[in-house]
Formats: C-alpha cells, sequence, structure tokens
C-alpha cells in the first residue's frame, strides 16, 4: 500500500482520489505520505519461544569464553541437558544475533610518490576482423588516467601509447608497472620464481618481484623537456 500511495501521490491526484484508488481511509493516505521510507512489520507483542528460558545461561557462557566462541552444537547439548526442548536451528539464529561483529580492518590503500610509477595495461574490446582495443595508464599517485583507443597491440602500437600519455602527462614516471602484457612479458618465471622473460623493447619498462626493468636515460626527461624526440634504448635491469 505504501509505494502504491507514494507513487500515486507523485502522479498529481489528491488525497481523496488516492484513498479511493487504493480502497483506504484519507486519514491513512496522510499518513502513509508523512512516512520517510518503507514502514516495517514489527509484532507488538513478542511470544516467548522455548528458547528463552536459556538465554541468559547461553549469554553468560559466551561471555565467559570470550575471546573464543562456544559452538552452537555444544550449547545445544548444554541446554537440552537443562530442559531445552527446540531445535538447533533456533538456537544458532539466537547465536547469531550475539555474536559480536568483528571489527572491519582499514583498507590499505597502494600509493605511490609523486611522479614514480605509472601502470599500464591493454583493455581488449572487440575482437575479430575490426579489433578495437584500449591503452589505459594510470598515474599510482594521483590517479591521473590516460585512454587511447587503438586498433591493434603491436609493440609499435605501444611505444607510440606511451609516448603520446607521457606528453599528455607532461612528464615520464620513474617506473612503469604492467599487468603481464604479452608486449612486454615473453614468458614466465623462465629464470626462476618471478624472474621472467621481457621482450627488449625501445623506451618501455618493466617491473617484477622487486626488479625494475628500465630506461638508464636521464637523457629521455631531457629530451621530452627540451621538445626533441624520445631517445632509444633497450631494458637494462637496475637494482
Amino acid at each position: 500500500m505504501y509505494v502504491e500511495i507514494q507513487v500515486l501521490s507523485k502522479h498529481g491526484l489528491s488525497l481523496r482520489r488516492i484513498a479511493a484508488e487504493v480502497g483506504c481511509a484519507v486519514n491513512t493516505v496522510r499518513r502513509h505520505l508523512a512516512l520517510e521510507s518503507l514502514p516495517k512489520y514489527e509484532r507488538k507483542v513478542k511470544r516467548n519461544t522455548k528458547l528463552a528460558p536459556h538465554e541468559v545461561y547461553l549469554r553468560e557462557r559466551q561471555t565467559a569464553a570470550r575471546p573464543n566462541w562456544i559452538p552452537a552444537s555444544v550449547l545445544h547439548r548444554e541446554i537440552v541437558e537443562r530442559g531445552y526442548q527446540g531445535g538447533l536451528s533456533q538456537l544458532r539464529a539466537f547465536m547469531r544475533s550475539v555474536r559480536p561483529s568483528l571489527p572491519v580492518e582499514p583498507e590499505v590503500r597502494f600509493e605511490t610518490a609523486m611522479g614514480e610509477q605509472l601502470q599500464v595495461d591493454w583493455v581488449e574490446f572487440r575482437k575479430g576482423g575490426a579489433p578495437l582495443h584500449a591503452f589505459c595508464a594510470t598515474m599510482g599517485y594521483s590517479r591521473a588516467s590516460y585512454v587511447e583507443f587503438v586498433g591493434d597491440m603491436k609493440v609499435t602500437t605501444l611505444i607510440g601509447c606511451h609516448e603520446r600519455a607521457f606528453a599528455a602527462f607532461g612528464g615520464v614516471p620513474r617506473k612503469v608497472l604492467y599487468d603481464n602484457m604479452k608486449t612486454v612479458v615473453i614468458e614466465r618465471d623462465v629464470y626462476g620464481d618471478g624472474l621472467h622473460r621481457y621482450r627488449k623493447v625501445a623506451g618501455l619498462f618493466a617491473y617484477s618481484q622487486g626488479k625494475t626493468y628500465c630506461l638508464t636515460a636521464s637523457t629521455w626527461i631531457a629530451s621530452f623537456t627540451s621538445g626533441e624526440k624520445f631517445g632509444i634504448a633497450n631494458f637494462s635491469p637496475t637494482p
């Protein structure tokens, strides 16, 4: 009834018209329109359950056992000996209501210093004769993103996307983190756990298990700021 009255009221019907449509008194319509949310049914008189005489005992048992929690099956055997004639499901429902909620661990956000890291990945939208992919690059600190739609994921396309992303961001980050891109990672764990074989490509960075593969090119930053063309270099591992 509440929902129907709210809908009719939004359509501009008067209180009398709504009451006639719904089949209730005008005061009932007025009362439902004054409510801020859907009314919840509550039993005015709570019925005594078979578990009610044992609730104090159950609370005391769990309080004494803290920080441990006594299983409902164990408590069921105990209260059966004390005269309980109900089922285990009723007991479990009660124990859920008295169990303290676990503290929510604060969410730890992965953050980097300004200009420290750029996170890069491909997103595939369409395959077939007219493929569509997106090059996505996001700065680790500010979460500023650069997105470019392309028709393939070739290495030359990847390099071009990097250059345009660097131009859009106004600089070159110290590291670029890749999510197992095939244009960067040729084969995983070739040289041991977490030591992958990377594609030697000009102007790319890679990161794996504490090792950063990047250009030893302060000249890249210098040439970028001076407006010159990017330099060309292969991967070189840095400690």
